[in-house]
């Protein structure tokens, strides 16, 4: 459920792109009238307007928003500008070179569906020359890179079956692979998070829990750690209630002294045209605060009201 609010007057990319042209134009950006435009533009709209604007003035859109703008809001419009798998890419491929950042790496990888990672494959290497398993190999290790690699490999369905007997022995399976023994056997757990379908990890969440008495989010964060707990983490949440999850994620961002500004704009940022409408009721309901009154307590400036401009009325 996306959360995109319609402009009040329908425009024509055409008319964006000569808004945004004299939103430019003068001393300093109007910026409001930048955001105004693009916050309410779907991933469709703003690849016309692009076009447009490159056809009008002879000039890339992203180039002369990049010029225009700084900080924070700079940013978060220059994330929010491409569709979502070459979002995500681009990203990816930060958090992999320039600015290694292994959670954000994990996050996007282990949440996305089988479908959406194999769009984001072929473009990575497109955009930048070398396939996404190289990467991964390079700045990962141990039972984290043999996940990540598993996870964006392996073949998963994604239509709602589920199979109860195999679901009965994938959670006996992860049972005595972690809490019935002594250490843990990492590659059933790899096996079965990486072969597995989001309804069938759901019903194996379920299943667990009835037959053991645990929660197998429990059993993993006693029997891994690391990288690897929160690839497993993201897979299993991300099956039985991605909307939680990612009400977590900003949570923990925006807790305590200072504010994680790159977390807080990546979430917001590529959940608001997929399910930011379920991420906010649970964040109301876990804790007892609408989304939109912790980002504006968390957030200041341009910045604030451009993402407050992707997370619409607070409801």
């Amino acid at each position: 459920m996306a959360t995109l609010t319609v402009p009040g007057v329908l425009s024509s990319p055409r008319d964006d792109a000569m808004h945004l042209y004299k939103a430019f134009k003068g001393w300093g950006c109007d910026i409001i009238a930048v955001i105004g435009i693009l916050a309410h533009r779907d991933s469709s709209q703003r690849a016309l307007i692009e076009q447009e604007y490159k056809v009008m003035y002879s000039e890339d859109l992203t180039k002369r928003l990049s010029s225009e703008l700084a900080g924070d809001v700079k940013k978060a419009l220059l994330l929010w500008m491409p569709d979502p798998a070459r979002r995500d890419a681009m990203i990816l491929r930060e958090a992999l070179s320039s600015n290694i950042d292994l959670k954000a790496v994990t996050e996007v990888l282990c949440s996305r569906t089988p479908t959406q990672l194999y769009q984001l494959k072929q473009l990575y290497i497109a955009l930048f020359g070398v396939y996404l398993e190289h990467d991964i190999q390079s700045q990962t290790s141990g039972d984290h890179k043999k996940m990540l690699i598993a996870y964006i490999t392996m073949p998963r369905s994604e239509g709602p079956e589920v199979d109860r007997t195999v679901v009965e022995q994938d959670a006996k399976a992860l049972f005595n692979a972690g809490e019935k023994r002594l250490g843990t056997d990492e590659q059933t757990f790899r096996s079965i998070f990486s072969e597995r379908s989001r309804p069938h990890m759901d019903a194996v969440s379920s299943t667990y829990k009835n037959m053991f008495g645990n929660t197998l989010k429990k059993a993993i964060k006693s029997e891994t750690s690391g990288n690897f707990e929160y690839a497993l983490v993201t897979i299993l949440q991300s099956a039985e209630n991605p909307g939680k999850y990612f009400a977590k994620v900003l949570r923990k961002a925006m807790k305590g002294l200072g504010t994680d500004d790159k977390t807080v704009t990546r979430v917001i940022v590529t959940r608001t045209e997929m399910d930011m409408q379920h991420i906010k009721g649970e964040y109301y309901k876990k804790y007892g605060k609408t989304l939109t009154d912790a980002v504006h307590s968390e957030t200041s400036g341009n910045y604030r009201t451009f993402l407050l401009s992707l997370l619409g009325p607070n409801s």
